[in-house]
């Protein structure tokens, strides 16, 4: 039987890149529905580059002569959504609200909010929504800053 020996020194807070993630990979059951939808107000959170492909249709960020993070989706016809969320960040509760209102204009289904989410924690307002194959998604924007107890 092999030990495992666990770390006992504290782990030193070092303060989070401005780029926290890479990319997102989603499956969607029909890729136009997905390019129409998604490009009503993917661009207005800063995926600006468009680029259709025949496996994976991608919306870079601006990125300049750096790589730079990307939203893509790939057609799986059998895709079955799940209980998963991505959530995109936005400044301010009016950013949120305008953004909700290009999601409802695309057709996002079972919308809720903009709202005030006090059980998340203090200044949590959001706009929850699904894609057109049931995909969880949210438009969120935090007001004070979250710290662990």
């Amino acid at each position: 039987m092999e030990t495992i020996e666990l770390r006992c020194e504290p782990i030193e807070n070092h303060k989070m890149k401005a780029r926290c993630f890479d990319h997102i990979d989603l499956r969607v059951k029909d890729m136009e529905v997905a390019r129409k939808f998604y490009g009503k107000f993917l661009p207005q959170l800063g995926f600006v580059h468009e680029s259709p492909g025949d496996d994976f249709h991608t919306f870079y960020a601006a990125g300049g002569d750096r790589p730079s993070e990307f939203f893509c989706f790939s057609q799986d016809k059998n895709h079955q959504p799940n209980n998963t969320r991505i959530a995109f960040w936005a400044d301010t509760r009016e950013e949120v609200d305008r953004l909700a209102e290009l999601v409802r204009e695309a057709g996002g289904g079972t919308l809720e909010g903009p709202e005030v989410c006090a059980d998340y924690s203090p200044g949590y307002y959001a706009f929850f929504f699904e894609d057109p194959d049931g995909n969880k998604l949210e438009i969120c924007c935090r007001e004070k800053p979250v710290i662990a107890e």
